[in-house]
């Protein structure tokens, strides 16, 4: 079985609205990408700050500006009119945990997808907020990354966490730290072997500047040393990349021994071999 459950049915630009993108025949095209690629397991997770109700977690001016759709009717609309998986993308944000969790536990998802963009009020990878401008050093932007997403990892609310080392996105456009990158990944590791939470293992990345496989080679066998249950997304924001690059996660995962992919159905997880390209 082959999966992707981090898709968005429409892209980030604020003009891409729900009354366009959130249609039958848009969801048609998705899942006729899916099952060109051999795809079966094939699940929507719209990020959390395109709805209103995510602004009662947080009133960030990024947040406010793209929450313009309601959550119930997001839902209302995978669960009646498509044969996809329900899940949620779902920002972490420290301090907010009990609201977050209050809007989660009223939705009856399938799965829900963890995330960390925003250290603060700044972003690692939108350059409007960057993180990067703040003065702060690679090193600090780093530690401070892998901190939060321990704490997301260890929240218990998520059943995926999303693109695991989202902080290298830029590539060699942001300055990185010197050394072995691990002392980094050690509370994220440790977060993720003490909750059982899955990692995705996303193709996303070489369609960014940085040019590779979420997470990195090292983190993603420290997480199998683990444990981790092992996720498999492409971040698509259009059809055309449903299973972008599958064939170089499928070698990845094979090279490290990793046979089984979780699969979700209402927020309960079981592994299932993973299956071929078509």
């Amino acid at each position: 079985m082959l999966t992707d459950y981090h898709v968005h049915l429409r892209r980030d630009d604020i003009t891409c609205t729900a009354a366009e993108y959130f249609t039958e025949e848009n969801a048609a095209r998705y899942r006729a990408a899916a099952d060109a690629a051999g795809i079966s397991e094939l699940g929507v997770s719209e990020h959390i700050h395109r709805f209103q109700q995510a602004l009662a977690i947080w009133d960030h001016p990024f947040w406010r500006r793209y929450a313009v759709d309601d959550i119930d009717d997001y839902c209302e609309f995978v669960r009646e009119r498509t044969d996809l998986r329900l899940g949620l993308e779902v920002d972490f944000v420290p301090g907010r945990e009990d609201r977050t969790q209050n809007l989660i536990d009223r939705l009856e998802l399938d799965y829900v997808v963890g995330s960390v963009h925003f250290l603060g009020g700044l972003a690692v990878d939108d350059a409007t907020y960057d993180v990067w401008e703040s003065g702060r050093s690679p090193e600090e932007v780093w530690r401070r990354y892998f901190e939060t997403l321990a704490e997301a990892a260890a929240s218990g609310m998520f059943d995926i966490i999303a693109h695991p080392d989202l902080v290298k996105v830029w590539g060699g456009s942001r300055p990185l730290p010197r050394g072995d990158l691990r002392r980094y990944y050690e509370p994220a590791i440790a977060a993720i072997a003490g909750s059982g939470v899955a990692v995705e293992v996303s193709t996303a990345g070489l369609r960014k500047p940085v040019s590779e496989i979420y997470p990195a080679l090292a983190f993603l066998a420290d997480c199998l040393e683990a444990d981790a249950p092992i996720a498999l997304s492409s971040d698509a924001h259009v059809p055309e990349h449903v299973g972008f690059r599958y064939d170089a996660a499928i070698e990845l995962l094979d090279s490290l021994g990793v046979s089984e992919l979780a699969v979700f159905e209402r927020r309960t997880r079981r592994l299932e071999p993973i299956g071929a390209l078509a």
